[in-house]
């Protein structure tokens, strides 16, 4: 019983340091090399033509993730060709979820026609750089001087459950106003989702 209670303590302190952690507005954003579901390990770097990123810690097995599935895909397909790719990583731990292996990764976006690099954590090293807390949670970056700030952060939109009752676009109005040369004007918002699994 006592072992539970210090397990459970350590759990807690753990998770709670990794939501202290992780980057603000304005911080410059570490590259990675994650394995993508193609067997070919992907850089922020390698995307030479960006402008920026619509980063987005996702997975197979969260319903909220799953929710927005459709709403990623058509992110990528707006921005890729205007300089800002979806670049989609799976933070979870696979021995908690193994809906969320490489091998499901792979089936998940063969079935959903993912036209955007969807790359495994496997190390759980990038997501706790981030600050990352949920699935899906976003991270918008804009290249400047060869490095990434973040721009925005947190939720897709307001409305998780039902795409065609969104009030407010957050990512897509950061990002055309990163496309215009403005200022974010909603720059943080709350990731809905479920938490990353650790």
């Amino acid at each position: 019983m006592k072992n539970l209670k210090l397990l459970l303590f350590s759990l807690l302190m753990t998770t709670t340091l990794l939501a202290q952690k992780g980057y603000d507005i304005g911080d410059v954003a570490t590259d990675f090399k994650l394995e993508n579901i193609d067997g070919n390990f992907i850089s922020l770097s390698d995307f030479t033509q960006a402008k920026g990123f619509i980063l987005i810690f996702t997975c197979n097995t969260c319903p909220y993730a799953v929710a927005y599935e459709d709403r990623i895909e058509a992110l990528n397909k707006k921005y890729a060709s205007k300089g800002y790719p979806v670049v989609a990583i799976m933070p979870n731990d696979i021995s908690i979820k193994p809906g969320d292996s490489l091998a499901a990764m792979k089936k998940r976006a063969t079935e959903k026609g993912f036209t955007f690099p969807y790359v495994i954590d496997r190390e759980q090293s990038i997501f706790p750089q981030y600050g990352a807390t949920k699935t899906p949670h976003v991270y918008i970056l804009e290249k400047e001087n060869n490095t990434n700030i973040v721009r925005y952060i947190g939720a897709i939109d307001d409305n998780y459950k039902d795409a065609s009752m969104v009030k407010t676009k957050y990512v897509e109005n950061a990002v055309d106003a990163l496309l215009n040369n403005k200022e974010v004007s909603i720059s943080k918002t709350k990731a809905i989702g479920c938490s990353i699994k650790i």
